[in-house]
This record gives structure tokens, C-alpha cells and sequence, in this order.
């Protein structure tokens, strides 16, 4: 019996409706799937900022100090920097941390950088870890802190004490540096005894915080006035006093090559490391044979050793 057209035509749209039913499930199942398939590759897929990255140098990592290792870090800590990986790399960018110094202290801080870890700029009556802002690693030099030149190891031990006293309730690190200037056959005692009083005074009014002592830096002059017999002396004391209870960076070590370079029994900075005419300190230049800077190569290398310390202090 022949069908009405009416009925044919109701088959029709319901069979057109179930195909437009059909594509659009298709449709709908593809596009959910693409979404899953994208969610899970954002999930898995290392953003260059994050510390799951192996390879970026930059990673901020985890904010917690651990218990810490004392000892000296001297050449031997550039190469275990190096062999870090880039998560406890960046752990210790977000450890507040006071590192105050002069001009060899911007060699290193300059050296850092060219490392991937940047210290923020620390001046005159800011605090360490203001908020969102400077978290983390600080650095700055005396003379824009407190108006300390260098030749005055006093001061700079009064100035850095203050600073570190205005961030007490957020203060973990304490990295203080001499300038070559401030050591000399004159006062290396009186030096030793005020900054020993300066560090058990510290630590005493913030309850457990941790120190980076770092040997003062040498000059390529050996004579007696520029005083390297002076800092070698200092350096010693420095590690026979805190190297079971702090870290100390034995800058010295590092600048000598582990003591090779020297004249007289005097160490000295071996030419290699110097600022010089071949690798000029990027913030100093050039300089004469009574000076210590260290050159811009030299600094990029050097400073590893300065990270690892701060590391070693903190792991």
C-alpha cells in the first residue's frame, strides 16, 4: 500500500535528526578529548620558570631551609655548583639573605648573575623580604648601606649588625664580607675580636640564624704595607673558629688556586683572577698591583663557589 506522503516525510526529518544527533556527539566527543589531551600535556610539559625543569638555571625552588652543612668551601665548591640541579639551584633564591660588601663583593654579585641568581639591590634602611618584594637574596655594598668606604672593618661591622637587626623577624642568612682594605698587619687582632663579638652578638638576638663567613680577599702586591700576610692570618682564624658551626667561603683558596700563587711565602691573587687589561672586572676595570678586584671571566667562575657556600648553609 503506497505510503503517505505526510508519514514519508515524518521518517524523513526523523532520520535527519538523528544524524544531526549522531555528528553532533562526534563532534562534541572529539573536541572533549582534545581538551583532555591538552590539559594533560600543560600538566606533564615543564614551564621554564618552574623548578620540575631540569635544565633552567633560573627555577625558583623550595623556601625551606634544611639543616645545613659547616665546613669550607673553597675551589673544590665551583664544580659541585656546577653538578647541582637546577631545583636546589633555585632553593636558595627565596632564603632572605644579607650579603653586604664593597667593590670585590660587586665582582661576585655581577659573577652570580651572569649564573642565573641575582642578588636584589640592598641600600640604606631597607629591610630583607619586604612583602612580595626582594624576597629572597640582597646584596649591597657599605658604602651605599651606611657611608662606609673601605680601610674601615669597624663600621662596616656596625652597619651590617643594624641592617640585619631591621630584618630580625625575617633575616635566615647573613653574608659578610671585608674589603682588602680593612685587614692589615695593624689591626688584624682588634678585626678578629670585633667580629667575633659582632657574630655571637647576631646570633644571639636572632635566634638561629645562619652565617657565610668569607676569608678577605687578597691583592696581587706582596709587600708588607698591603697587609696579604695580614688577611691570610685572618682567613685562618675565620676557618679554625666557625667551620664546625658555620659555612665560611674561603675566597683566598680560590683567588691563590689553592695557595700556588704567592711570592715570598706571601699568598697573593694569581694573575689569572685579577682584574687585568685581558679580563677587566666588569664593574672596576682594570687594576693596579695594590688592588684585588677580580676579572669579569674570572668572577662568572669564582662565584660559583660563593652560591654553593650559601647552598651548603641552607640544605
Amino acid at each position: 500500500m503506497p505510503m503517505n506522503t505526510s508519514t514519508h516525510n515524518e521518517r524523513k526529518t526523523i532520520r535527519l535528526y538523528h544524524r544531526h544527533q549522531l555528528l553532533s556527539l562526534v563532534i562534541t566527543t572529539f573536541i572533549i578529548a582534545c581538551l583532555i589531551a591538552c590539559s594533560k600535556g600543560e600538566e606533564t610539559d615543564p614551564a621554564p620558570t618552574t623548578p620540575s625543569n631540569p635544565t633552567d638555571p633560573t627555577t625558583v625552588g623550595n623556601v625551606t631551609l634544611g639543616n645545613g652543612q659547616p665546613g669550607v668551601v673553597g675551589v673544590a665548591g665551583i664544580d659541585a655548583w656546577d653538578k647541582l640541579t637546577a631545583t636546589e639551584k633555585g632553593r636558595i633564591k627565596n632564603w632572605n639573605t644579607l650579603f653586604l660588601h664593597q667593590s670585590v663583593g660587586q665582582d661576585l654579585e655581577e659573577g652570580a648573575k651572569a649564573n642565573g641568581v641575582s642578588f636584589e639591590y640592598f641600600g640604606a634602611n631597607d629591610i630583607v623580604d619586604k612583602g612580595t618584594e626582594g624576597k629572597g637574596l640582597r646584596g649591597g655594598i657599605f658604602v651605599d648601606v651606611g657611608g662606609i668606604p673601605n680601610g674601615n672593618p669597624y663600621e662596616k661591622i656596625r652597619v651590617f649588625k643594624e641592617a640585619a637587626l631591621r630584618s630580625k623577624s625575617t633575616l635566615k642568612i647573613a653574608v659578610f664580607k671585608f674589603g682588602y682594605a680593612d685587614v692589615l698587619d695593624n689591626n688584624r687582632e682588634q678585626v678578629k675580636s670585633a667580629y667575633k663579638a659582632f657574630v655571637d652578638d647576631l646570633k644571639a638576638q636572632i635566634p638561629g640564624l645562619r652565617f657565610v663567613h668569607i676569608t678577605p680577599p687578597l691583592v696581587y702586591s706582596t709587600s708588607a704595607e698591603e697587609g696579604n700576610a695580614a688577611k691570610a692570618n685572618v682567613g685562618q682564624w675565620m676557618k679554625d673558629t666557625f667551620k664546625n658551626t658555620d659555612v665560611i667561603f674561603d675566597l683566598q683558596a680560590v683567588e691563590t688556586n689553592e695557595g700556588s700563587c704567592q711570592q715570598n711565602n706571601v699568598p697573593r691573587i694569581c694573575q689569572e683572577n685579577r682584574a687585568s687589561a685581558t679580563d677587566p672586572s666588569e664593574v672596576n676595570g682594570v687594576d693596579s698591583d695594590g688592588q684585588g678586584h677580580l676579572g669579569k671571566k674570572a668572577s662568572q667562575r669564582i662565584s660559583k663557589a660563593l652560591l654553593y657556600a650559601i647552598y651548603q648553609v641552607g640544605k
